[in-house]
This record gives structure tokens, sequence and C-alpha cells, in this order.
């Protein structure tokens, strides 16, 4: 029979390993313990405090970008009530329809929500308290741009491109893109953008509007002025960044 020549090899191979290979590995009664408690500890943990809740419509923040990509952002109010609750009174008001993603720099963020377009300006609005939380800044996640005082954030993002975890614990990630991540990838850089990729509209998708395409926006210049806030890069001299300012 065919089978008997591999079995003849594969019990030679056997016969050949050395006595200890054969053999599993001792454990201590020490080790057997601690694997045995390891494994009680890890039936007890409860994998829904580590997984994102349902998506639901009342969480769910569309921003229709003009380059023509709908961007679908999980918020987060288990984590940052208070800057999930601006987010959505701002959207409600229109605030972030037409505004540009003033400052984008390539492998770390895009940032918006600025209707001065500088980097300085911000709604009415009485300023958010820092939120910080564990939710850590992945590739899509979204988070509250601020100055050097912790509880500055108002109204300004920023969608993150690439893992930056040193900025964790430092700036309230509110959020993360769930859907049209490519569209964040579009988006086009500069410190600001020569043609800078605007939201369109910022809409829940709750409202019976986000279903409608929304209206276009006519075009507009981007300002050239400096950009203080939100998340930026070292200097090329090796000096850090004022205080408060996450960097790379």
């Amino acid at each position: 029979m065919k089978f008997v020549p591999a079995l003849l090899i594969t019990v030679a191979l056997l016969g050949s390993m050395p006595a200890d290979a054969k053999k599993k590995p001792h454990q201590t009664k020490a080790q057997k313990a601690a694997l045995k408690q390891a494994d009680v500890a890890a039936q007890s943990i409860d994998l829904k405090d580590y997984l994102a809740p349902p998506l639901t419509p009342d969480n769910t923040w569309d921003l229709d970008l003009s380059d023509g990509g709908r961007v679908v952002i999980q918020l987060r109010p288990d984590k940052a009530p208070k800057m999930v609750e601006r987010v959505k009174t701002l959207s409600a008001q229109g605030f972030y329809n037409g505004l540009n993603f003033h400052r984008v720099i390539d492998g770390f963020m895009a940032q918006g929500g600025d209707p001065k377009g500088t980097g300085e300006g911000g709604s009415t609005l009485p300023d958010v308290p820092a939120e910080f939380n564990d939710l850590p800044h992945v590739r899509g996640a979204v988070a509250a741009a601020r100055a050097s005082d912790e509880n500055s954030a108002n109204s300004q993002f920023y969608i993150m491109f690439q893992p930056m975890l040193k900025l964790d614990n430092h700036y309230t990630v509110f959020g993360r893109v769930v859907q049209g991540m490519p569209y964040v990838d579009a988006i086009q850089r500069g410190e600001p953008p020569a043609s800078p990729t605007r939201i369109v509209r910022a809409i829940l998708a709750s409202d019976p509007a986000a279903n409608t395409p929304p209206s276009p926006l006519p075009p507009v210049k981007a300002p050239a002025a400096a950009l203080p806030s939100g998340p930026v890069t070292p200097s090329s001299s090796g000096t850090a960044p004022p205080s408060g300012t996450p960097q790379q």
C-alpha cells in the first residue's frame, strides 16, 4: 500500500528524536497553579468593557466632504459625553458646514472645525473641559483640538492618519472613523493647504436630511495665517513646541 513507506519514514524519524524531545515540558506545581489562576481570571473578564458599543444613528456623525466622499464617525458619549454633545449641538446649527481642514500633516492628522481657518477660532459656546479617557490615538481616531490649556477644547477636532499613542490621555478622543477612511486619506495636505478640503455638511445619521445629498458650497480661498493650536510636529531645530500641543 502507498501509505506504508510514509508511515515507516515517520516512525523512523520519531525513533531518531532525542528522548527529551518526546517529553512534554515539565511544569512545577507553582507554574500549574499560576496558569490555572490566569485561566480563571481570563474567564471573569467582561469583553464588553473593551469593545465599542453598537453603532446607532444618534451617535453616528456623517461628514460629507468636498472631494465627494462621506466619512462616517462613531461618537463615544460613554467616554466623552461633553465633547460629543458639543459636536451634536454645532452640527445641528450647521456650524461645520463649509469649514476647511485647515491644518493637515501627512502621516499624522487632519484638523478642522475652525470658522477662522487659522487654528485660532471656535464657536461662541463655552470651552469644553478635558475628558481624557482610555480611547487610543489609533488610525481613524477623532479627538478634540485645544490650546495649551487642557480645558480649552471648543469646536475644533482632528482625525488621525496614523497611530500616535503618545497623545493618549493628553487630548480628548471622542470618536473613530468606521467608514470612509480613504476619503480622510485624500484630504489635501498643508498648513494651510493651497486648495483645502472642506466639510460640505456635518450631520447626525438620525437627522432625516442625512439621506439627502448636501447642497454644494461656493469656492473660497484658503487663509494664510499662523496655526498655533491643535496637534503639531516638532520644529526642525529640535526644540519642543509650546506646552499643551501634541507632537509627532
